[in-house]
């Protein structure tokens, strides 16, 4: 049977930012947790070879965002841009050289309040700095009729039926790539709300980063966080779970790492999961 949503509440808005330039702090300089000064790309811009399905830590790069890193310039307006859009939402360039092209959001990140978009390289290629993106936001309000226990956040209805989320006795069954502990959750932490925004896996124990195989992790990778409630805000609580996305690379800043963005949540822990190496945004959507 198929899992009920409360789609017929839930309203449909358009919301529009633009492909933002990257940036450097003026000391160009990242202090790596082991106290080496680097100089690499990092936040922001149009990157047509870093996409979802690639792995999280093949880049030279600190918080890369894969595709197309979207904002708006009015900062009141941004945090309506970066709520409003979600995971499977359709977005459509409305203006420069791919106008009419479209993608799909795959991921927020929190701190510098960006929407990921991706689209083919092909079209990438034809875009500038400041093209503007509408996105069809679409998903705010969503929830599991039949499991009142889970809370949902961030996705399209129709990502939550095309990942194949199934409710059994009050209980949701969903796909993942992995488990991650939530002892090692980082930066993000403290936030009082998770629908905008990400927090990081830090993967700096080589022990822990092998057990869990975190340093294979791929952009659009879906993840199960044990012990983690992000009911009304990301807190560590025994018993709960949290599933979610990666939505950025990996970074060797202290207390970072790639980010995820919270999709499901339960702090009953009335989530099940399998692991299945396809569960992935690239994969569930035919992106690549």
């Amino acid at each position: 049977m198929e899992t009920r949503l409360n789609r017929s509440e839930l309203v449909m808005m358009a919301v529009v930012g633009v492909a933002t330039q990257p940036g450097l702090q003026p000391g160009l300089y990242r202090i790596a947790h082991d106290g080496k000064a680097v100089v690499v790309p990092g936040t922001g811009g149009i990157t047509p070879n870093v996409r979802v399905g690639d792995r999280a830590f093949d880049f030279v790069a600190d918080h890369v965002e894969p595709g197309v890193s979207a904002a708006n310039e009015d900062e009141r307006k941004n945090v309506a841009f970066n709520v409003f859009s979600c995971m499977g939402n359709e977005a459509v360039i409305v203006s420069g050289d791919a106008k009419g092209e479209t993608g799909v959001v795959t991921g927020k990140h929190g701190g510098i309040e960006h929407v990921m978009i991706d689209f083919t390289p092909k079209i990438m290629k034809k875009m500038v700095v400041g093209d503007k993106i509408q996105v069809w936001g679409h998903g705010v309000g969503l929830a599991l009729l039949d499991a009142p226990a889970v809370a949902a956040f961030n996705m399209d209805p129709d990502f939550v039926k095309k990942w194949g989320v199934k409710v059994r006795d009050g209980r949701a069954h969903c796909k993942v790539t992995r488990t991650v502990p939530a002892a090692i959750m980082g930066s993000g932490l403290g936030r009082a709300t998770v629908v905008r925004g990400d927090y990081d896996i830090q993967t700096f124990d080589d022990a822990i980063a092998q057990k869990y195989g975190l340093r294979d992790i791929r952009l659009g990778d879906i993840v199960a966080i044990e012990n983690a409630d992000n009911t009304y805000g990301r807190i560590y609580k025994t018993g709960s779970i949290t599933i979610g996305i990666v939505v950025h690379g990996a970074s060797m800043v202290s207390g970072h790492g790639p980010g995820v963005t919270t999709l499901l949540t339960s702090t009953k822990g009335a989530i099940e999961f399998e692991i299945d190496p396809a569960a992935n945004i690239a994969d569930i959507l035919e992106l690549r």
